[in-house]
């Protein structure tokens, strides 16, 4: 018999949580306050507080009370950027795939993987699948590449840091970049054209471009490509037709996002 989740729940976790949503009629409470609501000691609560001001979910008031902190903001903001993304993102999938008869996806990087979020595919006999909530590595996917190029500086050094200098760069394909420094100035040529492309980097007979979307704020939160097998996609079909049409849509995704 399968056990209810609430079993698994973790009552520290539940606690901090339902801290956190007293906050929701009062702009400051106090440790005494926040103690009776939730039916805990004073000190329990304190260590709490003291957890969640270190990582700026709540923040001390210059008069020892507490609000909510600006990273709380931060993740309501990334939640509702995050849906609108995929709503927005649809119909310019939609529009790539029907145009060039091929798959299409909407990409994000999380741990320094390429996260699908989203994809359409068309009746084709051949093509490349769909790839919904699947993880692949960022060095040898267009997605990927154009995600690490044009993101901020910290994104590179923790990505060499983590990744590619510590655990290297897996070789999924002979034509996969596993050399540290050769990636690095490949990343260094998408940020300067301002799109990617995959020939066979991460699967044999694949071929794939993307171009980066960002948010009102200029930051790259996800990418757009479109993908197919080799023998239909050739190098200068890629270029000419795919690249540029990835790039209008992710721009025009972008401007609907708020981007300038």
């Amino acid at each position: 018999m399968k056990r209810p989740k609430s079993e698994y729940a973790i009552q520290t976790v539940n606690n901090a949580l339902v801290l956190l949503e007293a906050f929701r009629e009062d702009e400051e409470l106090g440790v005494t306050e926040l103690a009776r609501r939730l039916g805990l000691h004073k000190n329990n609560v304190f260590r709490l507080l003291a957890t969640l001001e270190q990582k700026g979910y709540v923040e001390q008031s210059p008069n020892d009370r507490y609000r909510l902190g600006v990273r709380c903001l931060e993740l309501g903001q990334a939640f509702a950027r995050t849906r609108s993304l995929v709503r927005l993102a649809r119909p310019k999938l939609e529009g790539l795939m029907r145009s060039l008869g091929e798959s299409t996806h909407l990409g994000a990087l999380r741990d320094f993987e390429v996260v699908h979020l989203d994809g359409q595919q068309p009746d084709q006999l051949v093509l490349t699948g769909l790839r919904l909530g699947l993880r692949l590595p960022a060095h040898c996917t267009a997605l990927g590449k154009v995600l690490l190029a044009c993101a901020d500086s910290e994104v590179h050094t923790h990505y060499d840091r983590e990744v590619a200098s510590r655990r290297g760069l897996a070789q999924r394909t002979q034509a996969t970049i596993t050399d540290r420094d050769k990636l690095f100035e490949h990343l260094h040529a998408v940020a300067s054209q301002g799109f990617a492309t995959d020939i066979e980097e991460c699967e044999r007979g694949m071929v794939c471009g993307a171009a980066p979307v960002q948010d009102a704020s200029g930051h790259v939160v996800a990418a757009l490509s479109v993908s197919g097998p080799a023998c239909r996609l050739d190098p200068d079909h890629l270029h000419r037709e795919v690249v540029p049409a990835v790039r209008a849509a992710a721009e025009e995704l972008s401007r609907q996002l708020g981007s300038a």
